[in-house]
């Protein structure tokens, strides 16, 4: 059975992590009673997260069949830092001590900063995937409540001229709509300063999703000439709404609470006020050098590191000035590669020596 890491579990909901860890893929056709007993079960959830769980199973069944696609978004985003993703935050004011025991797979339980820079890339990266989830489910006809988008009929136009709407065109508002009636739930039940923070950081990720929709047109004519276009909008692949949110996380605006506590200004008036898009947070980030539970860091003792970098990823920066050991690893690799007419590329497999860097432990003197 593959777990999940324990911390997305309190930034999307305690439900997704029950059904993509702990429930059996034969209890999605138990039907009504099936789901309203395993939905009345899971811990922490609100009464209005309760009630979608149960009129709508399948769709949280796609939800936890995606939810590794943007956990492993997350961790490639930050796979050169100290923070990696490879720990979520866990916290006890969202979905309460109950959720421990379903997680006990899992052999440490770290926490970042809860209104960090960090928390607020897992909830955009966390509602962007969501909705990205849900929208290919109801394209490719996963789910009975939703189809591709009904509203793309007729003709149109673009920079290119006219056309028909055709196709599937994926039919992300739904997927929009659900996520935030889902995700969103139990931050407006809350409405103090982080659940502000919250809902902000999960509206900025399900508009990267729409952002990158693409128009895609196929040709008709005599010869290709293109005289009629079917098109249909059809989302980016999850990479560039992870890079995008990646560049939110980059210049994401440390905020305060304004005086009528219903929204942001910026903590350093140099800095722009928060767009919709933005990132925001409120507390400073750890440096992440050293496990400390109460700071939320899990330390970059054994982290690779790269000797020759500059970068975030060099020994130096990554190891935090602890230094490094090095060992000799055997490696297998394509090597030799010729192409072959028609159609293949033949190689051999080689064998190498390299070099890995691992960085020192913390002391514990």
């Amino acid at each position: 059975m593959n777990f999940l890491p324990s911390g997305i579990c309190f930034y999307l909901s305690v439900a997704i992590c029950w059904f993509t860890s702990s429930v059996d893929a034969s209890w999605w056709y138990m039907g009504t009673l099936g789901s309203q007993v395993m939905c009345d079960n899971i811990p922490g959830l609100i009464n209005k997260q309760r009630q979608l769980c149960r009129q709508h199973p399948k769709v949280m069944q796609a939800i936890g069949a995606g939810i590794k696609n943007w956990i492993g978004e997350c961790q490639h985003q930050f796979r050169n830092h100290r923070w990696n993703c490879n720990t979520m935050a866990r916290e006890h004011n969202l979905f309460g001590r109950l959720l421990h025991r379903n997680l006990m797979q899992f052999k440490e339980d770290w926490i970042f900063v809860s209104g960090s820079r960090e928390a607020a890339f897992v909830y955009a990266i966390s509602s962007a995937g969501m909705v990205h989830t849900l929208t290919r489910a109801c394209s490719q006809g996963e789910l009975d409540s939703c189809s591709c988008d009904p509203g793309k009929k007729g003709t149109s136009r673009d920079a290119k001229g006219s056309f028909d709407w055709g196709g599937c065109s994926d039919h992300v508002d739904h997927a929009i709509k659900f996520s935030q009636l889902f995700i969103d739930a139990k931050e407006r039940k809350e409405r103090d300063a982080r659940a502000l923070m919250n809902l902000h950081n999960n509206r900025a990720g399900r508009k990267a999703v729409k952002r990158f929709m693409n128009l895609e047109c196929k040709c008709h004519g005599v010869s290709g000439s293109c005289s009629v276009r079917t098109c249909w909008l059809a989302m980016a692949d999850f990479r560039q709404t992870g890079d995008y949110l990646r560049k939110k996380y980059n210049n994401a605006i440390q905020v305060v609470m304004n005086q009528y506590g219903t929204g942001f200004t910026s903590t350093y008036r140099m800095f722009k006020r928060p767009t919709k898009n933005d990132l925001v947070y409120f507390e400073d980030s750890p440096d992440y050098c050293l496990g400390d539970h109460e700071s939320g860091s899990v330390g970059t003792g054994g982290r690779v590191c790269n000797r020759t970098s500059r970068g975030a990823d060099s020994c130096e920066v990554m190891c935090c000035g602890r230094g490094y050991d090095t060992s000799r690893m055997s490696r297998t690799v394509k090597c030799e590669c010729k192409f072959l007419w028609c159609c293949a590329v033949h190689c051999r497999d080689c064998h190498e020596e390299v070099d890995v860097h691992t960085c020192k432990a913390q002391s514990t003197t």
